[in-house]
């Protein structure tokens, strides 16, 4: 099945051949991560975790089950996900006195916790993240990666002493992002969303979205400033240094294994998936060209180059499997491994590898002294080539319309003018049978007329057909 003629059955198809994860299990949305897809995700995580260590969050882990009381404090928050909550009624045969949700989200797990842990000024920030499973019942098609039941989520939540405390910690998550994008090599767009479509309980949330070779975006992550509409509920204060009392103000920062349909979706072809160096589970592999009577020698060198390159910091894997190169060249190309070597007798005999890129499968011949230092300006080069050609292939689906008539048959993502009025918006989604995504984060503002009303309006807004 090629990308271009049917990117959806691509997708599933590329994912199971790929091997990363098994869909057969038999609860429908939540799927097997297998070793591969695993590891992906892990380093994926590690990522995650650096940065967040780096900008002075502690890593945390709440309990899975919410006790309903809990769930219901903030009644906009749970009607934003009523629909979606698991419920556990029952232990064995005994019914419980208060229901239980499997979390769909973490602050009514969180916060009634941070109440008990900020006290005074001294406390703040309080910032701490975690990664764990999130559980919310997806009425529409379930994808691999895009729309699941079983999420593997990673949230950030932060308490500061007043709104200005919390929006330099949005801008810090935006930061934050930019290095994770550039590590995925994931160009995305960042956007206000709107108030109808704001997370639930949220002040203002700003979506981040990557466009899909469809056309179509993908949230692949949520940056929230949720002032003291938390805090109120859940009664989190502190008390400064005049001994007054105080509510905190919060944010939020949410991402998840989109992340790994959205790699998958974005660099891969028609040869399988390309996987950024940064996250790859192998980064190189070498495939042992045999000669007759030279195999224990090849294979004995090829041993030393992955010695070499391992004793760098480099994740390599040697492929000794008894079956032909060019069938291990499939094989690797298919799970996306950025760079493969190849070493045979000439090899040998040159003192050399070819080493064979996996994103425009140029080959060079590279000396072997020195050689994880090239390999590793070879694994750059691949992380910075593949984040500009998706930075350009996303910019290539932009466009620009000026009345409503243009919105029909929508493709990509489109900015418009709008006047910043829900029932403005609503008719733009309505006429374009898309979503209105918000304003761009930096704002672009310009003097023009509202698509809808006609009324002068300085707001840009996007518009797109979503996942």
């Amino acid at each position: 099945m090629k990308k271009s003629e049917d990117f959806s059955e691509w997708y599933n198809d590329v994912i199971d051949r790929a091997g990363l994860c098994d869909k057969r299990y038999p609860v429908k949305g939540m799927n097997i991560w297998t070793p591969y897809g695993w590891k992906l995700m892990l380093l994926i995580d590690r990522l995650f975790r650096e940065e967040f260590d780096r900008t002075g969050h502690s890593e945390v882990c709440f309990p899975l089950l919410i006790p309903e009381d809990q769930f219901a404090k903030e009644k906009e928050h749970i009607k934003g996900f009523d629909e979606q909550v698991y419920w556990v009624t029952h232990a064995g045969a005994n019914p419980l006195d208060i229901k239980l949700c499997l979390r769909p989200t973490s602050e009514t797990a969180i916060y009634p916790i941070f109440k008990l842990w900020v006290r005074s000024h001294a406390d703040l920030p309080l910032k701490i993240y975690q990664i764990v499973d999130v559980f919310r019942y997806e009425t529409k098609q379930t994808r691999a990666f895009m729309r699941v039941r079983e999420i593997h989520f990673f949230e950030s939540h932060t308490c500061h002493a007043d709104f200005n405390g919390a929006e330099d910690q949005m801008k810090q998550n935006l930061e934050i992002m930019e290095r994770l994008a550039r590590k995925l090599c994931l160009p995305y767009i960042a956007a206000i969303r709107p108030e109808w479509d704001k997370f639930a309980g949220a002040h203002y949330s700003i979506g981040i979205d990557s466009a899909m070779p469809s056309g179509r975006t993908l949230q692949i992550g949520g940056i929230h400033q949720y002032k003291d509409n938390f805090a109120k509920p859940f009664e989190i204060t502190y008390e400064d240094e005049k001994g007054n009392q105080s509510h905190v103000h919060q944010t939020t920062f949410g991402m998840s294994e989109r992340l790994v349909g959205a790699i998958v979706a974005i660099h891969g072809d028609d040869g399988g998936v390309m996987l950024p160096p940064a996250v790859a589970p192998f980064q190189v592999v070498i495939v042992p060209v045999l000669a007759k009577g030279q195999q224990e020698k090849i294979e004995e060198e090829c041993g030393k180059v992955r010695d070499e390159l391992a004793a760098a910091g480099l994740r390599v894997h040697l492929d000794s499997r008894d079956m032909r190169p060019g069938n291990k060249y499939y094989d690797w190309e298919l799970k996306g491994v950025p760079l493969r070597i190849e070493l045979g007798k000439k090899d040998m005999d040159e003192d050399a590898v070819m080493a064979v890129r996996r994103d425009n499968r140029e080959k060079s011949k590279l000396p072997r002294k020195e050689l994880a230092a090239k390999v590793e300006n070879i694994l750059l080069a691949i992380e910075t080539d593949l984040y500009r050609r998706a930075d350009a292939e996303m910019n290539g689906k932009i466009g620009e319309i000026g009345s409503l008539a243009e919105l029909k048959n929508i493709s990509g993502i489109l900015r418009v003018h709008w006047c910043g009025l829900e029932e403005c918006g609503r008719k733009i989604e309505q006429e374009a049978d898309a979503s209105l995504l918000g304003t761009p984060v930096p704002e672009r503002n310009e003097k023009s007329k509202c698509i809808a009303c006609g009324k002068e309006s300085e707001k840009v807004a996007l518009v797109a057909r979503t996942y």
